[in-house]
């Protein structure tokens, strides 16, 4: 029996409190710092330190930035601006590159001139940074000398020395992330090459350059806008057919803020809004993205009425006035309220009134002066308006019709006996033949079934009255629970697992493109919260006797004969190409592709919107040529392609 009192060894007292000193409180809880230690955390790392370098450019003093992945891991980033302090930093006695890299809450961006605009306002970016990499070292540039420091997971290693001389300024930071810390170091190149490509729209006339120098991987891409976000505006809509072929340009200033605003009209019905605070993507917006949206409305609304193009009581809805809307927002601001140091979201009250009396302003005028334009894009809205209540009369039919059945559930849908949406799944399924053997093979507690037949409705070219009257779609949406659209209510989302299981060939990617693309533009939230995934058939069945295996990929399909063979390696082992689903029966489906113990699953992720909305409209589009050279480019990447 223990002689612990159960009640003594519960209190709470100072012996169990802890303070965490320097740079131990970002290592203990490193998701308060950088969002999480998952691949997202890992890339935040990379951003943390171009966001000095691009600090030095909103000064002047920095054109040209360069972040390259090397082998083993390994990121560099170097810039041409004046160089992190290196002199003796007063309150600490140490050199203030030392105290940048080893203190939080340090820097040049609380108001001691070192910088007016910035985007690293806590001042914990090169700290943390450092707090979370196996080992990281620092070469400056300054003075005519080279000074370099070197720490390992915070801690010094090497005290800034002088290695040699230089006739440049300029800082370089090389790191390795901590394997302690991140559930994968390994780094991904289009992630980087995307949010450089966002700076180098938001900070014009700035060269930013990204590589890859990893074995088999190597690529290199130079990126530099002239034309700033305006360029970024073109950027988005290249694969789009706009309704008017100028990019609508406003900017003004108010103490010490600025704002710019880039805006182009498609024929499309999707919006893309890329809001940015100090060169930050805010992707949750703020108070810059409120301003915009409510100008937009009002100066749509007030044109279309003294045009007397609208009906007496008429009025245009905000997402009415953004239907095929792209637009980019950047703000700078000398004091930003960012939400969290993932700074998704603006809260400064000021910066909404600011942009809403320059878009007011400029974009009134504008239509005064482009009146073609404007009756445009005032058309474009209430065609906008009207399908608006077209899908309103198909809803309300759609709720009718079901309400009459006495049953709001498709027909063909094999639900499951749980009720609580986070302990069920649903597999959508390709075919009527595959969904049989799905129903046969499933668990029936918590796995439900809908099968999908006949061609299903490419969202891409289509209104949200056009999909409430999809017979396809409707029982989607009916088994899903929570609406579409303007309507969609995650709360009310029946299975937490959205499982797409389609053929491993081109007829099966099509299916969950369709579908993926019905999910992103009409119940993006069922994404965005990590809903969504794609089932794995395996590729091939391996026999030998009674022993049967099977693997999802060439090399397992190698590596498991060679098992099944043994030693002597003579055994014959017969391998087959999976055709389809529907040639499954329930038992291998169930083990292959259904049994949460032994299937691959992969989660369907939206990493960046802007890059999602291009790729959708791509493969998705009316137009044929950069779709062409679209699967031109990436078919090399594809790993197993029936055609």
């Amino acid at each position: 029996m223990s002689d612990i009192n159960p009640i003594a060894s519960h209190e709470y007292d100072a012996s169990q409190i802890q303070i965490l000193e320097g740079l131990e409180a970002v290592r203990k809880r490193p998701g308060m710092y950088i969002g999480s230690t998952s691949e997202s955390g890992l890339h935040h790392l990379v951003y943390e330190i171009v966001d000095n370098a691009i600090d030095e450019a909103l000064a002047g003093y920095c054109n040209k930035i360069e972040v390259t992945i090397e082998p083993g891991d390994v990121i560099c980033v170097t810039d041409n601006g004046r160089g992190v302090p290196v002199d003796i930093q007063e309150q600490s006695g140490k050199p203030a590159l030392e105290v940048v890299y080893t203190v939080l809450h340090a820097g040049g961006k609380f108001g001691g001139g070192g910088y007016k605009v910035s985007g690293g306002l806590h001042g914990v970016g090169a700290s943390v940074v450092n707090a979370l990499s196996e080992w990281l070292e620092v070469n400056v540039h300054k003075n005519g000398n080279i000074y370099q420091i070197k720490f390992c997971r915070g801690d010094i290693i090497e005290d800034m020395t002088v290695i040699g001389k230089t006739d440049r300024t300029g800082t370089c930071v090389r790191f390795k992330p901590d394997s302690r810390i991140f559930d994968t170091t390994d780094f991904n190149y289009e992630t980087l090459r995307v949010r450089m490509r966002e700076q180098a729209f938001l900070n014009a006339g700035l060269h930013i350059v990204t590589q890859d120098l990893r074995p088999n991987r190597e690529r290199r891409d130079t990126m530099h806008y002239e034309g700033g976000i305006r360029a970024f505006v073109a950027y988005i809509n290249q694969n789009k057919t706009p309704i008017h072929d100028e990019v609508i340009y406003m900017s003004g200033e108010r103490n010490g803020s600025a704002a710019e605003v880039a805006i182009q009209y498609h024929d499309g019905y999707n919006e893309v809004l890329a809001s940015f605070a100090n060169n930050i993507h805010t992707p949750e917006g703020g108070m810059h993205e409120t301003g915009f949206k409510s100008a937009v409305t009002k100066v749509i609304n007030a044109y279309a009425q003294s045009a007397n193009m609208l009906k007496d009581g008429e009025k245009l809805t905000g997402d009415d006035c953004r239907e095929g809307l792209t637009a980019v927002l950047s703000v700078k601001l000398e004091e930003p309220q960012f939400e969290g140091q993932t700074k998704a979201k603006l809260g400064n009250s000021e910066i909404r009134t600011l942009v809403e009396s320059v878009v007011s302003e400029k974009l009134s005028t504008y239509f005064e002066e482009n009146p073609t334009v404007a009756r445009k894009i005032i058309e474009k809205a209430l065609m906008a308006a009207r399908a608006r209540e077209a899908a309103k009369k198909a809803r309300e039919n759609v709720r009718r019709k079901n309400a009459l059945e006495g049953s709001t559930l498709p027909g063909k849908l094999a639900d499951c006996n749980e009720r609580d949406p986070a302990l069920t799944e649903i597999y959508i399924v390709e075919g009527d033949s595959a969904g049989g053997s799905a129903k046969q093979g499933r668990d029936s507690r918590f796995q439900a079934i809908l099968p999908l037949w006949g061609k299903m409705l490419n969202v891409e070219k289509a209104r949200a009255d056009r999909i409430y009257n999809n017979d396809k779609l409707t029982p989607v949406i009916t088994a899903l629970g929570a609406g579409i659209g303007e309507d969609f209510d995650l709360s009310r989302l029946r299975y937490h697992k959205v499982i797409i299981m389609a053929d491993a060939d081109v007829d099966g990617s099509h299916i969950r493109t369709l579908l993926l693309t019905f999910f992103f533009r009409f119940m993006r939230p069922l994404i965005e919260n990590g809903h969504v995934y794609a089932a794995q058939p395996p590729l091939f069945k391996l026999e030998r006797g009674k022993q049967v295996r099977y693997a999802f990929s060439d090399e397992e399909r190698d590596r498991i004969s060679a098992e099944m063979r043994g030693p002597d390696g003579r055994a014959k082992v017969d391998i087959s190409r999976n055709k389809g689903l529907g040639e499954m029966d329930f038992h291998e489906l169930w083990e292959t592709t259904m049994n949460p113990e032994t299937r691959i699953l992969k989660r369907i992720t939206l990493t960046d919107a802007i890059q999602a909305d291009e790729i959708f409209t791509v493969l998705m589009g009316e137009k044929v040529e950069p779709r062409r050279e679209f699967i031109e480019k990436n078919a090399r990447y594809v790993e197993n392609l029936d055609i």
